[in-house]
Formats: structure tokens, C-alpha cells, sequence
């Protein structure tokens, strides 16, 4: 596991890409630019590499003070989908788990899309529940 700051080369080489798969509407320059933004804001990339230098999966996140308490908080988790069944979510989890531990986190919390069956029966697997609906408005449309 490798933390991959905004400077970094392999932030654009090997973690954008990956990003990219969850986010197809982010351009590879619209990603560093989120990515120097969110990282003065605490967003972490974390990358699992295999032995021969490639990387296999990544979580950003960030630890947050909320009034539900400290918690780690997973922007995106994604696994190359190359990689993907072969235990490299379950390894960046249990990463991010001691993560949290150590940072003094009550939980891990994060969003999925509800159509991403998958990464629901993933985390549903790890025993994470469902504790929240989260809604979202679009500002830029005209809400009459």
C-alpha cells in the first residue's frame, strides 16, 4: 500500500485511470485538478501495487470530524477490473480499517451508487450497513 500525494506521477499514470472507471465524465485533467483541490482538503489516495509495479486498486479518503463523530470517510474504492475478485478490495478495506482505528474513527462510512450491485454485496460483506439515504440537487438546473 502506497500513499500517492498530488506531486506524485504515478497519481496521473496509475490512479487516475483506475478513478476514471467510477467517474467516466472526469478527464484526465479534471482528475489531477480535483485531486491537488481534495488533497488540501485531507483526501488520501491509497494504492495497492503487486510485486511487478502495478497497480491494482485505490481508495481515497479522508478522515472526517462530524457531529456523528471522527470517521473515515471513502470517496472512491475501485479495483482494476483485471484484478477485481482476487482479494485486492478486501486488502484496501481492511487497510482502511486500521486506518480508522488508529486515526480514533468511530466508523468507516461511504457512498455507492444503487444501481452498483456489486460494490453493495461487497460491502454488505465487510458488515457494513445501510444507515442513511443520500439525496443530492442539482444547482445549475432551474428548480421551479
Amino acid at each position: 500500500m502506497t500513499d500517492l500525494t498530488p506531486d506524485d506521477p504515478a497519481l496521473a499514470t496509475d490512479v487516475g485511470p483506475l478513478i476514471r472507471t467510477l467517474r467516466p465524465g472526469l478527464d484526465a485533467a479534471g482528475f489531477l485538478e480535483f485531486a491537488a483541490v481534495a488533497h488540501l482538503q485531507g483526501l488520501v489516495f491509497t494504492a495497492a501495487y503487486d510485486p511487478a509495479g502495478r497497480c491494482l486498486g485505490v481508495a481515497a479518503h479522508r478522515v472526517l470530524a462530524t457531529s456523528r463523530g471522527r470517521l473515515l470517510f471513502v470517496d472512491d474504492l475501485v479495483t482494476a477490473p483485471s484484478a477485481r475478485s482476487a482479494g485486492v478490495g478486501a486488502r484496501l478495506f481492511d487497510e482502511l480499517r486500521q486506518r480508522a482505528l488508529r486515526a480514533g474513527c468511530l466508523r468507516i462510512e461511504l457512498d455507492t451508487g444503487t444501481a452498483n450491485l456489486g460494490a453493495q454485496r461487497f460491502y454488505h460483506a465487510r458488515r457494513m450497513n445501510i444507515v442513511a439515504l443520500h439525496f443530492a440537487l442539482d444547482v445549475r438546473r432551474t428548480c421551479d
